[in-house]
């Protein structure tokens, strides 16, 4: 049983990421043509194009891809509270947007994580690093704006990793799923 419930945890959080990634990249206009876009928005393209015929975008953003990955995040935790026997009622909904937002936290966390490897070892242009950057920089630009120069040592990463467990272990010590999600 535990096999089963690692092996559907993986596959919905494979695809929560995809599904976040997308409306990522489109709120902060990424490059759609990088071969990462590329991927991302034909992998998503069968859950996200028919609900997009019904529910168009406002503004910039793509409602029916929150929706799906919205959906996707309550499913994901209704069936593997399912899986244990638990009941959950009327609070599934509330969790799939708990397990939507911490999902997008962590994909932030690893995004960032990979972004500092990639920069001891990458020399020169790498399309990844390239969208890597244009998804972290919404979030990190403010922080650099506040944190001191250093002579070309960012300390805005730090500083990010900092302010993300603060606010993950505030929710975890209010919240009794936050844990479980």
């Amino acid at each position: 049983m535990e096999a089963i419930i690692y092996l559907l945890r993986f596959a919905f959080d494979a695809l929560l990421m995809v599904l976040i990634v997308r409306v990522w990249l489109q709120w902060v206009k990424a490059d759609f043509y990088n071969p990462l876009s590329q991927f991302i928005v034909k992998v998503s393209n069968p859950l996200v194009i028919p609900v997009r015929r019904i529910i168009p975008g406002l503004g910039g953003i793509d409602l029916a891809t929150i929706l799906v990955a919205y959906v996707i995040a309550t499913l994901k935790f209704v069936t593997l509270a399912a899986l244990t026997g638990e009941s959950l009622g009327t609070l599934a909904f509330y969790i799939g947007l708990l397990v939507l937002v911490k999902q997008a936290g962590f994909l932030l966390f690893m995004i960032m994580i990979i972004m500092a490897i990639m920069s001891w070892v990458v020399q020169g242009y790498n399309p990844t690093l390239m969208i890597f950057h244009q998804l972290t920089e919404p979030f990190l630009n403010p922080i650099r704006r506040i944190t001191p120069n250093l002579g070309g040592l960012d300390l805005s990463m730090i500083v990010a990793f900092l302010i993300m467990n603060v606010i993950n272990i505030l929710l975890s010590s209010s919240l009794p799923y936050w844990a479980a999600l």
